[in-house]
């Protein structure tokens, strides 16, 4: 096949976008990252920064900017899209006709579109027409501020075409960044996209003061949850416990720097959905994919109580205090 990955165009400028961009730089690619905003595309192309969202990180010189999609596009065979996940059919058809036709394209997003209950590497390839085969998800603990100031961490590359995955982890392989391929596209999107509904939950438990066990509790009950799904939907069940299940979600229940995490500890703390977003200003993708995923569980008549009890909250009004009681009070059963 040949993979060419030596050009990279990165659709997103928010700070995943911006932090894999500089991977991709480091590994020694040359990066176009394309922005909405003029201000922001300015301030990388000239300023080798982007305080916005990466405060106090420089980008390499590989690194440049445009507001223009068809100058990010081009020649790049490798399009990695980094949009919020519900903008990003409206994205594709604005630009995707200008994607050359054997590009490898890479899903960052970790969300299940609303209304379709796709997950993103099924939305791309409706849009593009592309085959599944050269669509690619990068996923696990991906904490954007630390991977950018280059702290050692672990992905993974999930991709139905071997040789393809084996290409991307190739280019974006470096001392601070260690991908592993995975063929299971479906359990590595699952995993992040109730991670993060999992971890809004978390969130809420510590805005609520409650401590470790809780958050442990939710963890563990949420993983199952996950797994249940993912294996109703063609997962293979151990992606659960690798990097882009366990892993991931710890990070994202735990750290501050997790934007779902923070929303739900606001959220917690008794603030309302739109308090909370004006504070945090960045996506929160579990607050749209809660019900997304809620809507799959449904159709696919899963149980997902934390998920349920997480939209309750997010989009009925619900206290966080009568979602937590409502789950203690759940028949109980063996684990």
């Amino acid at each position: 096949m040949g993979v060419d990955i030596q050009r990279a165009a990165v659709f997103g400028a928010g700070s995943w976008g911006t932090a894999f961009a500089k991977v991709l730089a480091d590994a020694g690619r040359d990066v176009v990252i394309w922005a909405r905003r003029e201000e922001v595309a300015g301030s990388i192309r000239e300023g080798r920064r982007n305080p916005e969202y990466l405060p106090g990180i420089s980008l390499p010189a590989r690194v440049t900017a445009t507001t223009d999609p068809a100058e990010a596009l081009d020649g790049a065979h490798l399009v990695v899209l980094a949009v919020p996940a519900q903008t990003l059919r409206a994205n594709l058809n604005g630009w995707g006709r200008d994607i050359v036709t054997d590009a490898t394209l890479v899903s960052l997003m970790k969300g299940i579109e609303l209304g379709t209950g796709l997950r993103m590497s099924q939305v791309i390839a409706e849009v593009t027409g592309a085959d599944p085969s050269r669509i690619a998800v990068v996923t696990g603990p991906n904490l954007a501020p630390e991977i950018a100031a280059g702290q050692p961490t672990a992905t993974v590359v999930a991709c139905a075409d071997e040789e393809r995955a084996t290409a991307v982890q190739q280019a974006i392989q470096t001392p601070y960044f260690r991908p592993y391929t995975n063929d299971d596209v479906i359990g590595c999107e699952l995993g992040g996209a109730v991670k993060n509904v999992i971890a809004l939950a978390c969130g809420m438990a510590a805005g609520m003061g409650l401590g470790d066990n809780t958050k442990a509790a939710l963890i563990t009950r949420g993983l199952a949850e996950t797994a249940r799904l993912g294996v109703r939907l063609g997962a293979d069940p151990l992606t659960f416990a690798g990097l882009a299940g366990l892993g991931d979600l710890v990070a994202s229940c735990f750290s501050p720097l997790a934007r779902n995490r923070s929303f739900g500890e606001r959220l917690g703390r008794g603030e309302t959905v739109e308090q909370a977003q004006a504070a945090t200003r960045q996506t929160a993708e579990g607050v749209k994919s809660c019900l997304a995923i809620r809507d799959l569980a449904y159709s696919h008549r899963v149980e997902m109580p934390i998920t349920e009890q997480v939209e309750l909250v997010c989009h009925e009004g619900l206290s966080p205090k009568v979602a937590v009681a409502a789950l203690m009070s759940r028949e109980t059963k063996p684990e």
